[in-house]
């Protein structure tokens, strides 16, 4: 009889662990921090938004037009997923976990100077595309690979977000050569202003393409500044930039998007 209950005690237990860790594990979300769409008139590039404390857009237009969210933006977090849509539909994804754990988006942005700093390590943890994704040959996001770099500045020009199996100018390099998330020609990167008031309006850019020419250069959409060696090339998608402390995988390709998306983690090795 003893025996009997000590064997039902110890099966309790085990079953009691392994509920605990199924519920650790049930769902983990990812929240959307901000919005790029390269062509809603509105321009967030080098010196908008990303280090202002500042909340840009709507909740209802949050996947159709520019948007940050400055709560979002304010969380401590340690995995961030880069999500190029088509109108709210996943049409790809990259899932990267951070170096350092537990600072928010505004902290890394803010920490302008000096900059330059490769924010995730090992590569991406996910990498999804759609089959039916076009404009993958020069994407800034996505037809790359190596890690994320934020805030890189380079001889007067600053690009918030890039990848670093793209092109890195130098510090002092001043070849506008370096194309990302988040872009202006005539900045000073270190404080994320503008060189003059002229400038602010001829060489601000929110997406660039991967490309190897210094003039002309060519963007996605219309929101670009005045400058005349600006193309309007087409628009690949709209960017979201998602936020997580435990999530370590994405929502596939094909489908639909939120401002707060759930999901089971596919790696339980990183949410440790």
């Amino acid at each position: 009889m003893l025996t009997t209950l000590l064997c039902l005690l110890l099966m309790t237990t085990v079953m009691t662990r392994e509920l605990e860790k199924v519920e650790r594990y049930k769902h983990s979300t990812w929240y959307l921090g901000m919005n790029l769409n390269p062509a809603d008139g509105h321009v967030m590039d080098y010196t908008t938004g990303w280090s202002d404390d500042s909340f840009i857009g709507t909740y209802k237009e949050a996947l159709k037009k520019d948007y940050l969210n400055r709560e979002v933006w304010r969380l401590p977090v340690r995995y961030i997923a880069l999500v190029r849509h088509q109108e709210g539909e996943v049409d790809a994804v990259k899932v990267f976990r951070f170096k350092e754990a537990g600072r928010s988006l505004l902290s890394r942005f803010q920490d302008m100077d000096p900059g330059r700093d490769i924010v995730t390590e090992g590569g991406p943890i996910q990498e999804d595309v759609s089959k039916n994704a076009q404009h993958m040959e020069d994407d800034p996001m996505f037809s790359v690979g190596g890690d994320l770099a934020f805030n890189w500045g380079y001889g007067g020009n600053g690009a918030r977000v890039v990848m670093t199996g793209g092109h890195l100018s130098g510090a002092d390099v001043n070849d506008d050569n370096t194309h990302g998330l988040g872009n202006h020609f005539a900045c000073n990167p270190l404080t994320g202003k503008a060189l003059s008031p002229s400038y602010a309006v001829l060489w601000p850019h929110e997406i660039s393409v991967i490309q190897n020419r210094v003039s002309p250069t060519q963007v996605q959409g219309t929101d670009h500044g005045t400058g005349s060696k600006y193309i309007s090339g087409p628009v690949y998608g709209n960017y979201a930039i998602y936020v997580s402390e435990d999530a370590s995988s994405f929502l596939g390709p094909g489908q639909r998007l939120d401002l707060e998306v759930e999901v089971v983690p596919r790696y339980k090795f990183f949410s440790g």
